[in-house]
């Protein structure tokens, strides 16, 4: 009785996965990539606390960290290369994402660094100033600094900054969203929230 099931189920799968595919096309949906499949599926979103667009965008990318299918894993990577300020600076916001992370306080931290730069106006200028941020948003001072130059935290960020290294000539413009380190993902205008959700579902699913 378990294997008929497992039949049933088999035979209404395939059509489904057959519609998603016909549905999302290589060029208008997505740009395959000249990188290797990841080991496991993974959507690394790269952006930048300065970008408008960015922040406009989280809304979406909290709600797409909470429907990625089952063991896809979501990761961010800071860009360091908006007009905006120095790489320098762009760098230690870097860090202070990956302290927020490491504190377990990322949603919080984070989004506490986009409505300093866009709701209230303000301007980074380096650690001080994120510092001032974090002990604003409850945590301890005497651990933002012996976190802020750790050795673990400035490998995390090398690591980063290799990510922005590695596709940086695809990654023109921000928030792009990369998918297994394959698939670039390109929304169009007609799509709503859900048909984004689906596609980059459906990508993360692919194997080839």
């Amino acid at each position: 009785m378990k294997k008929f099931a497992f039949w049933i189920i088999l035979a209404l799968l395939v059509p489904l996965q057959a519609c998603a595919a016909e549905k999302w096309q290589e060029g208008e949906h997505y740009e395959v990539l000249d990188k290797p499949l990841s080991e496991k599926p993974q959507v690394v979103e790269f952006f930048s606390y300065w970008c408008p667009h960015c922040y406009r965008t989280e809304p979406f990318v909290a709600k797409l960290k909470g429907e990625l299918d089952k063991g896809v894993k979501f990761d961010k990577v800071h860009v360091n290369f908006m007009p905006y300020t120095t790489k320098e600076v762009q760098d230690d916001v870097t860090s202070a994402m990956l302290m927020g992370k490491a504190l377990k306080q990322e949603d919080q931290l984070s989004g506490a660094i986009f409505n300093y730069i866009h709701r209230q106006r303000a301007t980074i200028t380096g650690v001080k100033d994120l510092r001032n941020i974090f002990v604003i948003n409850g945590v301890d001072g005497e651990k933002f600094d012996s976190l802020v130059n750790s050795y673990g935290l400035q490998s995390q960020l090398a690591r980063n900054n290799k990510a922005i290294e590695d596709y940086r000539n695809v990654v023109r413009s921000v928030p792009t969203f990369i998918v297994n380190g394959k698939y670039k993902v390109q929304f169009t205008r007609d799509m709503t929230e859900q048909d984004r959700l689906d596609l980059i579902n459906f990508l993360a699913a692919k194997k080839s």
